[in-house]
C-alpha cells in the first residue's frame, strides 16, 4: 500500500537565512537606486519640508522664498552629499526588511500563516532599527537642510556641547516615524499587491500602472500617518541646544498648534 506524499518539507534554518538574505538584497537593490533617482530629483522640496518641519508658522511658498534668499538653487541642495548616502540606504533597509522578512516568515511552518499585518510588523521593526543605525547621516543631512550653510558650524557647537550622542538626537521619534510610516505603507503594499490583479506579462502599460498606484496609495497613507512624529524628530534633532521630547512637542504647539506643521 502505497503512502500518501508529505507535504513539502521544510528547508533546513541555514537554507531559510540564506533564501531570506538573497531576498533581502534582491528587494533592497533596486530600491536603493530608485531611492538615489529620488534624492537628485526631490531634494529642493525635502529641504523645503525639512524647514518647514523645524521652523513652521509658514507657507510652502514662503519657505522656497526663504531658502531661495539664503543662497539661491545651491541652498536647496545643501545636504546633498550625505543624503545620496542615507537615503538609498534607508531605501535599502526598508525593502531589504519588508522582502526577506516575509521570506523568512514563509519558510517557517509556524509562522507562514500569520497573517499580512503581523509579518509587516516585524519587517517594520527590522526597518525601524536599521534607521537607528543611520542616524549620524542623517543628523548631519537634516542640519544642512535646515540650517543652510552655517549648518555645519551648529553641528559642531551641538557636538562640543553634548558630545556625540547628539548626533542620535531624535532617535525614538525616528524609530517610531519609521514604524508608523513603515508599517501602513508595506501593509498597503503587500495587500494591494496580493489583491490587485497581476497583468501579463507582456502589459509593460497596465504593469507600471499597477506598480505606480499601489506606491502612490501606499505612499499616501504612510506619510498621512507619519508626518507628526517627523515634525518632532526634527525639531529634535535640529535645535541648536539639546531639548527633551517634551520640549519639542511644546515648541511645534506653541508655533503652529496640532495641525499647523
Amino acid at each position: 500500500m502505497s503512502t500518501k506524499p508529505s507535504d513539502k518539507q521544510q528547508l533546513p534554518v541555514s537554507e531559510i537565512f540564506k533564501k531570506a538574505g538573497k531576498r533581502a538584497i534582491g528587494g533592497g537593490v533596486p530600491g536603493a537606486a530608485a531611492m538615489a533617482a529620488q534624492v537628485v530629483t526631490l531634494m529642493p522640496l525635502r529641504s523645503t519640508m525639512n524647514y518647514q518641519y523645524r521652523y513652521g508658522n509658514t507657507t510652502t511658498t514662503a519657505a522656497i522664498r526663504t531658502l531661495y534668499a539664503d543662497g539661491g538653487v545651491r541652498r536647496f541642495y545643501r545636504g546633498v552629499l550625505p543624503a545620496m548616502f542615507q537615503g538609498p540606504l534607508s531605501r535599502f533597509g526598508d525593502t531589504a526588511a519588508n522582502s526577506g522578512m516575509l521570506t523568512l516568515l514563509d519558510s517557517f511552518d509556524s509562522t507562514k500563516d500569520l497573517p499580512v499585518g503581523v509579518k509587516t510588523a516585524a519587517a517594520s521593526n527590522s526597518a525601524a532599527a536599521w534607521r537607528i543605525f543611520l542616524m549620524p547621516i542623517d543628523a548631519f543631512k537634516t542640519t544642512l537642510q535646515v540650517e543652510g550653510a552655517k549648518g555645519i558650524s551648529v553641528l559642531r557647537g551641538r557636538l562640543a556641547h553634548g558630545g556625540p550622542l547628539v548626533l542620535y538626537h531624535g532617535a525614538v521619534a525616528t524609530y517610531s516615524a519609521t514604524l508608523v510610516g513603515h508599517f501602513p505603507w508595506f501593509f498597503t503594499f503587500n495587500t494591494l499587491q496580493e489583491y490587485i490583479p497581476k497583468p501579463e506579462p507582456d502589459q509593460t502599460f497596465q504593469k507600471f500602472g499597477r506598480n505606480a498606484f499601489i506606491g502612490f496609495t501606499s505612499s499616501v497613507v504612510s506619510d498621512c500617518c507619519s508626518n507628526s512624529l517627523r515634525v518632532v524628530k526634527t525639531t529634535k534633532q535640529t535645535h541648536q541646544t539639546p531639548i527633551t521630547y517634551p520640549q519639542a512637542v511644546k515648541m511645534v504647539l506653541d508655533a503652529d498648534g496640532i495641525m499647523g506643521r
